[in-house]
């Protein structure tokens, strides 16, 4: 299957690092709750923070235009309820009464009036202060360190109805007890306010905030990319005994739709905080969104995975070389299964009915939360997913399985690198995982226009029976002089289940057009990638990495010395090269960027295929660069991982300085 292709390329080891020491708790008993009733399933809604910080367009008008539009577009309908306010809301001023004083330029007819237009729609009006001397913004909003009592009254006056409580100028204060404060503060208003607390997982709240607030962040903040996505998801997995109803694991908003990702990783970051059972607070300026980031949102099979009243948190059944399988118990019974494709190529994951926690059965019913389809199953689980890319089921134990046509598992044999003009072998293979016979079986592989596809074995099967399988095998040639880059391709089967239901699965795949390094040495920042991934912003050439957008690094710089060549990456990072077996070495000088100071702690390695052929001791800042040499002769693929050391990616700013590869 896919997962047998290159496997250098496909391994994302580095990515799938373990999570941080801090993280690795293990609770003794499920911890008590608040017991008010109140989040009984993890808070769904809206924040404006992703989508405008503190720019002139978070006013009133854009708050009642999100609670007209969460009526309008059915969110309200889907379990979306509150409408929340960040930072910048007020004035930077108390008045003379020591009270806060919203903003007049944003919200002319004040807070009080927001909400009572918030609450005519049938729908709850949030908002925002920090439990320090002033907010998060340099602005420097008041925060309400010493004035919980009156501010929480304030709140409740407006028609408040949740608080999210931020950490910034906390004046070194015991987190425990700024919280608690506040959190008594708000009950002696006797308004019910669902209780957010945005302490950042910096003293573990989950050890101790479970009768103090509905919630607690987990992490830092959230950014509007894939590798900062990823590591949250990574940081917040191992807290899932602590969250219960009225009391969760935050591991912060949704950025699903403000262009940072593909729709495809967006549906894997919605599929993945609703296994987590994680708060759903959309992000994006929903007046401004696509229909696809609505279809994402709106998604009600997905929303009911995160909205079970059983409220247990998804945990991980494997994780090994990106291929995730995170199943979440739910209340009847049934298996909220994740399969999540971490890496950059498509892979097979697969897992059994078993392993997730479902009962000895003849078979069992397998629902496609996205593809809205019900398949029967023998017990194993298991697809093929695109990069970035997540299949979100829903399996159980159902005496009526038989209902349902049989699953068939699609999947593709061979590497998806092709140089152009150059034919390569594919065998696609559908291989039937229902209790029940796939009959009538036909399959087809469709490229790009001017690509040649033809089969040269058999496309069709009258049967297939339990754990057959009907393989074809493809010559697939890309046309002289294509462009180097990733090109989609389209595996169809079509199907009858015995009582004549008609069946057609497709599974999108992407093959990439390549070119050899050319002969002589070269530096790699001058040669295109494959695939690049980065712990937080893009992997740069010849920069530093900046974090956040392409192009916000500065000079390589490790140990003082100056680079002009290399590739700027933050941990965990995978850089994937294609050499085609024509290269023999590798060679960098690896470090910590100086530009983080003295913190940040990783390890580099260079992977040859699926063999690691070489690797660092942990670097930190405080070492001068290291040469890191790599025999990679035969390879097809070259990658260059950086870990973050097993103690979290905090300031972990890596360096390939000078990264060259002889050919």
């Amino acid at each position: 299957m896919v997962g047998a292709l290159t496997a250098g390329l496909l391994c994302a080891a580095a990515l799938a690092a373990p999570a941080p020491a801090a993280f690795a708790q293990t609770p003794t008993a499920d911890a008590p709750a608040l017991g008010d009733g109140l989040a009984l399933t993890p808070p769904m809604g809206f924040n404006n923070w992703n989508s405008t910080h503190c720019r002139a367009d978070f006013d009133e008008s854009m708050v009642k235009g999100i609670a007209d539009l969460f009526v309008a577009k059915g969110l309200k309908d889907a379990g979306y309820q509150y409408v929340n306010l960040d930072d910048c809301w007020a004035l930077p001023q108390r008045d003379a009464d020591g009270k806060l004083v919203p903003d007049p330029a944003r919200f002319p007819g004040g807070i009080k009036a927001v909400a009572d237009y918030v609450h005519s729609k049938g729908l709850k009006l949030g908002i925002y202060t920090s439990a320090g001397t002033k907010t998060c913004n340099s602005a420097g909003f008041p925060g309400a360190l010493g004035h919980e009592y009156s501010d929480a009254a304030q709140f409740a006056d407006w028609g408040v109805d949740y608080l999210k409580y931020d950490n910034c100028n906390n004046q070194g204060a015991d987190a425990r007890q700024r919280y608690t404060t506040m959190r008594d503060a708000l009950k002696a208003t006797g308004r019910p306010i669902v209780y957010s607390i945005c302490e950042w997982g910096e003293n573990k709240p989950w050890q101790w905030a479970s009768d103090v607030g509905h919630l607690w962040r987990t992490t830092g903040d959230i950014s509007d990319d894939w590798g900062s996505m990823v590591s949250i998801l990574k940081q917040n997995l191992p807290l899932a005994p602590y969250a219960g109803p009225g009391h969760w694991n935050d591991p912060d908003m949704l950025e699903v739709g403000n262009g940072g990702m593909t729709d495809t990783e967006y549906r894997s970051h919605f599929s993945l905080w609703s296994v987590m059972a994680a708060p759903l607070l959309i992000g994006t300026d929903l007046r401004k969104a696509s229909q696809a980031t609505f279809d994402i949102l709106d998604n009600k099979e997905v929303v009911a995975v995160d909205q079970d009243p059983l409220g247990k948190q998804g945990t991980v059944v494997s994780s090994a070389d990106g291929r995730w399988v995170i199943a979440k118990e739910m209340k009847d019974g049934s298996r909220a299964v994740a399969l999540f494709n971490e890496s950059g190529t498509a892979q097979r994951i697969a897992t059994t009915a078993a392993a997730v926690g479902l009962p000895d059965a003849p078979a069992y019913t397998q629902r496609d939360l996205w593809a809205h389809s019900s398949y029967n199953t023998a017990g194993t689980i298991a697809a093929t997913v695109p990069a970035h890319g997540t299949v979100l089921l829903r399996v159980s134990a159902d005496p009526r399985w038989a209902a349902n046509p049989p699953a068939a598992e699609l999947g593709l044999d061979g590497s998806p690198l092709l140089e152009a003009a150059t034919p390569a072998t594919l065998t696609s293979t559908v291989t039937d995982l229902g209790r029940t016979a796939a009959r009538g079986v036909s399959v087809s592989l469709t490229g790009p226009d001017g690509w040649t596809v033809r089969p040269a074995s058999a496309t069709t099967a009258s049967a297939l029976a339990t754990g057959r399988t009907l393989r074809t095998a493809w010559r697939v040639t890309a046309p002289a002089g294509a462009s180097t880059g990733s090109y989609g391709l389209t595996l169809r089967a079509r199907y009858r289940s015995p009582a004549g239901q008609r069946v057609t699965s497709i599974l999108p795949l992407t093959a990439v057009v390549v070119v050899r390094p050319p002969s002589g040495t070269s530096y790699l920042s001058d040669l295109n990638w494959v695939s690049a991934t980065s712990g937080w912003g893009p992997v740069e050439r010849d920069t530093s990495n900046g974090e956040s957008a392409a192009g916000d690094g500065h000079p390589i710089t490790v140990g003082g010395t100056v680079y002009a060549k290399g590739l700027g990456v933050h941990a965990p990072s995978d850089v994937s090269f294609y050499t085609g077996k024509a290269c023999r070495t590798v060679t960098a000088d690896v470090g910590v960027d100086d530009e983080k100071g003295t913190k940040g702690t990783v390890a580099f390695e260079i992977w040859a295929d699926g063999t690691k052929v070489a690797s660092t001791g942990v670097l930190t800042n405080a070492m001068p660069a290291q040469p890191l040499t790599a025999d990679v002769t035969g390879a097809q693929v070259v990658r260059l991982v950086v870990t973050d050391a097993a103690d979290g990616n905090d300031s972990d700013h890596a360096d390939w300085a000078d990264a060259r590869v002889s050919c």
